[in-house]
């Protein structure tokens, strides 16, 4: 005999817990419903914006596909006679009509409006909308608002998951089990099998409640509540949507299922591989991103092949791919993780970890290092360092790495180099290693042979053999388990999309002194000129960032375009662009005061057809009068104090033309002026934008929305004096000023 379960309490004390218990149910079937109904919302916006093109493609396949939906099993003899000659014929058609054609009966027909349906949404899942920013839209806005809303739900309702996916489930079967606990008689006229499903039903009904407790569950449905009802306003969706772009359309592509060419999403790897990687599921209970299918493929290729070179073109995202691998592997028990990066993208690394992971992050490099590196070693999460520092850092030898990021790897392409040799330590000590470079692999076939033989010594290229027509295809073979490359027309089916990443730089010399005397003195425009106070990259972050974007650019075949408000900016930026031969023949400077004529040279030269080309402008005349859509990636040298200024630059660019998404890099320093220029800008920058494009008010009357020059400059000088003045212990040197030079 089996004993009996231990008797749960019965009556009052059993149906407090069960009522919380349903409360819990109640509200976790809320939290899923929410996200359901907001995720097909977005799935009916776009099928009705989208509903002219799916149209259009339906319109263009022969009623004969109908057929093979069916593996050959429908009838369709008699259809093109009586007028059905495509899919979408059969759907506009009425019931009626497709039962009078000859051999068509009522169940054939309903079979026939059944596979229609199904190529429809086929279509559908194939097509995905263009939009421009354009807040007077009204065919666009509904599916603008549903994305907006769906992204401010995901957030919030992901700590939620073990709560829709798990303990909704397991309460809808235990709550009634469990009735037989809530009155006496029930207990009493429960047999002995019923008793011990209904206690231990109660027991998991119990454990669920006090889980929810224990994780604050109540106070995370609180916040889901507050900004699930009302649905945010127009004005709110498409300043959004202007802000981040790609993130809407990565967005709106998860959520569609937008269907890409596979090939080019495997980047053309063998079918072996692709259905290893295939066949893994991310866990993105660390992660905060909405990752394309192309970009889930690079994270899941990185995490199933180990060690890897993730080579996508520049701007499709290898950051970011790299990142939701690493939360995959601290959802499965990682727990270190080291970044290799140059110093020019070390702050932007932080960055992009803090925004896109749940993971901790340590910053190892600068004297004060060995607290962080100590933390790290503790605690876990993701340091990250610089290829010089990486081999000073004191770790113990039995220290071993979940995995190890290499970006910008083609710095470790000669295996004799310093830096190479710490790579290769630091890699023997992990589980995982991943190469990122945006270098495209036919351009340097030596040096991608000998970053695959640093990953795997195993897979040797023979670089002599690889010639003629056949040499690329041979070598894409030979390195497909190590190697993945995909660009942007093969994996961007929206075009043109703009793409702004914020570049954060460190002041590292002759930077840092100029930026000093420029707070102390109260002038604003030798502030935001610090970072370009060398030419030499050493001295000068900012001019070590240009220059690495510049030459990514070109070796992508990408034409530059560099915009700064300062003379002085553009003169340093060519001269460093020359003096390094990153670009030896820069074009400019374009000012305000070149010639009609001298300008149109300019530009032709941009737009000429035998090679990508570097322009340095002035921001204030690259706003007016120029077309710039040969350029497709563009260089900010420093925020703007008035927005219009880099909206307008950028549109020369961003523009009907276009054949290129265009790459928007924003230079700029880390805690200092430039940061303070954004913390007060930002919010008026994004509603001024949603607010002008259209707007013949604003247009006429800027200044009612822009920020007063030098009112701003004044709060900006007095935030960093203050700063500086604390950091300095006090010095009374740097008290706020009565006064503003602005240049």
């Amino acid at each position: 005999m089996f004993a009996e379960a231990p008797k749960p309490p019965v009556g009052a004390a059993a149906r407090e817990v069960l009522a919380r218990a349903q409360r819990l149910l109640d509200d976790g079937a809320w939290a899923g419903r929410l996200l359901e109904d907001a995720r097909r919302e977005v799935v009916a916006r776009h099928r009705e914006l989208a509903g002219p093109q799916i149209r259009e493609r339906l319109a263009a396949i022969d009623v004969e596909r109908l057929r093979d939906t069916t593996a050959g099993r429908l009838r369709l003899a008699g259809l093109p006679e009586a007028g059905f000659r495509t899919v979408l014929d059969v759907l506009d058609a009425a019931p009626s009509r497709l039962d009078a054609v000859p051999g068509v009966g009522e169940q054939t027909a309903t079979a026939l409006r059944a596979a229609a349906l199904q190529l429809a949404d086929a279509v559908a899942e194939s097509v995905q909308v263009r939009l421009e920013h354009d807040p007077e839209d009204r065919a666009a806005t509904p599916l603008v608002r549903a994305v907006h809303r769906l992204g401010l739900l995901l957030p919030v309702v992901r700590p939620l998951r073990a709560l829709t996916e798990q303990v909704v489930p397991a309460l809808r079967a235990d709550i009634p089990a469990a009735l037989p606990t809530t009155t006496w008689w029930r207990w009493l006229f429960t047999g002995r099998a019923g008793r011990d499903a209904a206690a231990q039903a109660f027991r998991r009904a119990e454990q669920a409640a006090a889980w929810a407790s224990a994780n604050r569950v109540d106070d995370r449905i609180a916040a889901l509540r507050a900004i699930a009802e009302p649905p945010p306003e127009p004005a709110e969706a498409w300043a959004s949507f202007a802000a981040d772009p790609a993130g809407f359309y990565s967005l709106l592509a998860e959520t569609v299922g937008v269907r890409f060419d596979v090939a080019a999403v495997a980047g053309y790897l063998p079918a072996e591989i692709v259905t290893r990687i295939e066949s893994l599921r991310l866990d993105d209970t660390y992660a905060g991103v909405h990752l394309r299918g192309y970009q889930s493929f690079g994270a899941k290729f990185a995490l199933v092949q180990r060690r890897v070179i993730l080579g996508d073109e520049m701007g499709l995202g290898k950051t970011v791919q790299a990142l939701a691998a690493l939360a995959h592997l601290r959802a499965v028990g990682g727990t270190r993780f080291l970044v290799v990066c140059p110093a020019s993208v070390l702050v932007n690394w932080l960055r992009e970890i803090r925004r896109h992971t749940r993971l901790p992050e340590y910053r190892l490099h600068g004297p004060d290092r060995g607290p962080a590196v100590r933390d790290w070693l503790d605690r876990g999460g993701v340091a990250v360092t610089t290829y010089d520092t990486a081999g000073t850092l004191d770790l113990r030898e039995d220290l071993a790495l979940d995995a190890l990021i290499v970006d910008e790897a083609h710095f470790v392409k000669n295996p004799e180099a310093r830096r190479s040799r710490v790579v290769a330590g630091l890699g023997a000590r992990a589980g995982h290693v991943w190469f990122l470079t945006g270098t495209p692999m036919e351009n340097r076939v030596e040096e991608f042979g000998t970053l695959v033989a640093a990953l795997r010594p195993e897979t040797r290229v023979d670089v002599d053999a690889l010639d003629g027509l056949a040499g690329p295809a041979r070598f894409r073979a030979a390195v497909a388990p190590v190697y993945l490359r995909r660009n942007a027309a093969d994996v961007l089916v929206e075009l043109p999309p703009l793409e702004q990443t914020d570049e954060w730089c460190p002041f590292v010399g002759a930077d840092a002194a100029a930026y000093a005397e420029a707070v102390q003195i109260g002038n604003f425009s030798a502030m935001r000129r610090a970072g370009f106070a060398s030419t030499d990259p050493r001295q000068a972050a900012k001019v070590e960032r240009l220059l690495e974007l510049v030459a990514e650019a070109r070796r992508n075949g990408r034409s530059v375009v560099v915009f700064s408000f300062f003379l002085s900016v553009l003169a340093t930026a060519a001269e460093a662009l020359r003096a390094s031969g990153v670009a030896p023949d820069v074009l400019g400077p374009l000012t305000g005061a070149t010639p009609a004529a001298e300008r149109q040279r300019l530009v032709d030269a941009l737009g000429a057809g035998d090679g990508p080309r570097v322009l340095v402008a002035q921001i204030q005349a690259g706003g007016v009068g120029l077309n710039l859509q040969a350029a497709s990636v563009v260089i900010l040298c420093e925020p703007q104090v008035k927005p219009t200024l880099e909206a307008q630059a950028i549109a020369r660019t961003h523009r009907m033309g276009q054949l290129n998404r265009v790459q928007v890099h924003r230079l700029l320093t880390d805690d200092a002026v430039d940061e303070r220029l954004l913390e007060i800008l930002h919010h008026k920058e994004r509603l001024f934008d949603a607010f002008a494009r259209d707007s013949t008010l604003a247009a006429a009357s800027p200044a009612a929305v822009d920020v007063s020059e030098v009112t701003l400059a004044r709060r900006v000088i007095a935030a960093e004096q203050a700063r500086l003045a604390v950091a300095h212990g006090g010095d009374d040197s740097l008290s706020a000023p009565q006064g503003v030079t602005l240049g």
